[in-house]
Order: structure tokens, then C-alpha cells, then sequence
């Protein structure tokens, strides 16, 4: 085997859904302001009770279960969260233990919005290296903890939900190379910071760095995977803003393809982001099984990890 591929997905979201109207009667808001800016109509919102672990468990099973693994199958499982409450036992490892696993590898991954694809990067080079066959790779956030319900500036934005996917090893490598790095000069324009810990950004600054930086970065990314853009057949971008999203998809050159709005449902859920997009455009089948997938997830940290795969 000399590399890996993504071998299936599955998504959680909790079930209660917080509309634009809904947000109105807790700050001064409506939906007219919020869609406009961000293009945000709905987001789900996990209960008190219900934990990071939990959702990155259900989305796991379900990619478990698409895959035909069985829980002894998996060696690595990483999980990618910035919302996690507890340091230890980490989420990976509560993650292992719901599902049954046996004797994984088990780790956090923090690098906010961008988490999943860093994660998903860490999982290829293990396989490729030898040290893993199949690994779970899981992005969750419970990111309406750690919100200020009284801030219409960040409230609107933010959602709940996990999405995971199955990366097992291959003879030819599906999955490309990465391509990822930071700002860390500006790494503090995204907090989540202080007791209680409270998320908050400079939008304006994060913004100006998404739409001028990160076009030629992701056109970097597929030239690493010897595709053009204008070959693509989906766009995953990290689910931040539809305004930021549309534009940055077009910047890019992906002009034939599929292009994940999921936003515009579930909020901006951080590291749970792009596996969620993904998995439903795949459980929707908008794109074709082997067709080259754009993933780009930034945002934290003023961080940024991208690369090219394969759809499942």
C-alpha cells in the first residue's frame, strides 16, 4: 500500500434547530440582517447535556457502519474539536471507548476551523508510513458553549454537529498532498479565550485574509494533486460565511463544480465543518464516486490545511 483513501463518511447534528427569527427574540437581530451578511437561515444547537464526545461518536458510527468496519478494524482514530470541555481523557479517547474500539491510537487534534483537514492530513501520513491501516478521523464542536448569546456579532454564526470519515490504506494514493501553514501574527483574530471560555474574532481582519490569501493558496493545493481547478468536481471550503464561500470557490477557478453551502443550514460548526458538507453532498450524491474533491478548511489560529481527494 502506498497511500490511503477516504473510504466513507457520516454526519451528526443535534436536533433542535435555532432559526434567524428564533435568534431575534434574544438580541437585536433579524433575519434580513443575518442572511445578507453571512447567508445563515438555521443551525442546530446541541442539549445541555450532550457532549462533543456523543456527537463525534454518532457521526463515527455512522461512517463506521457505511464503510462495513468493524470496531477491531481501527487502529487510529484522531478527532479534531476546539469545544472540548475536559483535557483528559481526551475526546479521541472517549470516542474509542463508545464505539468499542479495542486498542487505538487515540488524539486531539486543536487547530479550530481548520482542524478536520489538518487532521485528515495527519491520517494519511500515518498510513502511508505504516503505522495505521485504518483510521477514524472525526471533526466536533459543540461551539454554541462557548458563544456570547449577547453579541449579534458571533451568535448568528456559530452551530453544533459533527462529521466523520473513514480513511483506510490504498494501493495508490486518493488522498493528496497536504498543503497547510498559519499566520501566527494573527493568530489572535479568532479567540476562544478566558473562564468561561468565550469565542471572538476580529471579522473584518479575518475576512480581508480569507478572500486575498487563500485563493492562491487552495490553487496551490490542487496543483500539488496534478489537478486544475476547473477540473474539480466539488469545493468544500470551511463553512464560515456563504459570502465568503461563494467568492473564494470562484477565486479559485472551480468553475464546473459542486460547491458546498451547507452554511446556510448548519452555521459555521469549526473543525466539524467540512466532514459535514461533505457527507451530505455525498449521501446526496452530487458528486460521483472517485471524482477530485477540493478540501480547505481555515480559519483559527489564522490556520489554513487543504488538499485534494478522491470522493467516496
Amino acid at each position: 500500500m502506498t497511500g490511503s483513501r477516504v473510504l466513507s463518511l457520516g454526519h451528526y447534528q443535534p436536533s433542535e434547530v435555532l432559526t434567524n427569527d428564533d435568534l431575534a427574540k434574544i438580541v437585536d437581530t433579524d433575519d434580513a440582517w443575518i442572511s445578507s451578511r453571512v447567508g445563515i437561515r438555521t443551525r442546530h444547537v446541541a442539549a445541555p447535556d450532550e457532549s462533543v464526545d456523543a456527537m463525534a461518536a454518532a457521526a463515527a458510527a455512522k461512517a463506521l457502519a457505511a464503510g462495513g468496519l468493524a470496531p477491531q478494524d481501527i487502529d487510529l482514530v484522531l478527532v479534531a474539536t476546539c469545544t472540548a470541555v475536559d483535557r483528559s481523557p481526551n475526546t479521541a479517547a472517549r470516542v474509542a471507548a463508545r464505539l468499542g474500539l479495542p486498542a487505538p491510537a487515540a488524539m486531539d487534534i486543536n487547530v479550530v476551523c481548520a482542524g478536520f483537514t489538518h487532521a485528515l492530513a495527519t491520517a494519511d501520513h500515518a498510513i502511508r508510513a505504516g503505522s495505521a491501516v485504518n483510521a477514524l478521523v472525526v471533526g466536533a464542536e459543540k461551539f454554541t458553549d462557548v458563544v456570547d448569546w449577547t453579541d449579534r456579532s458571533t451568535c448568528v454564526l456559530v452551530g453544533d454537529g459533527a462529521g466523520a470519515a473513514v480513511v483506510t490504506a490504498a494501493p495508490e494514493p486518493e488522498i493528496g498532498p497536504v498543503l497547510w501553514g498559519s499566520v501566527p501574527e494573527m493568530g489572535g483574530a479568532v479567540r476562544i479565550e478566558g473562564s468561561p471560555a468565550r469565542f471572538s474574532q476580529e471579522g473584518q481582519a479575518v475576512y480581508r485574509w480569507a478572500t486575498t490569501r487563500l485563493p492562491a493558496i487552495a490553487r496551490q493545493v490542487c496543483e500539488r494533486s496534478g489537478i486544475q481547478p476547473e477540473d474539480l468536481a466539488g469545493v468544500v471550503l470551511h463553512q464560515a460565511n456563504l459570502r465568503l464561500i461563494e467568492p473564494l470557490a470562484e477565486r479559485i477557478g472551480a468553475v464546473n463544480a459542486v460547491i458546498a453551502r451547507d452554511v446556510v443550514e448548519s452555521g459555521n460548526t469549526s473543525a466539524a465543518s467540512v466532514p459535514l458538507a461533505l457527507s451530505k453532498l455525498v449521501e446526496r450524491r452530487e458528486i460521483e464516486t472517485g471524482a477530485p474533491v477540493l478540501l480547505f478548511g481555515f480559519g483559527g489560529n489564522l490556520s489554513y490545511a487543504g488538499q485534494v481527494i478522491r470522493c467516496p
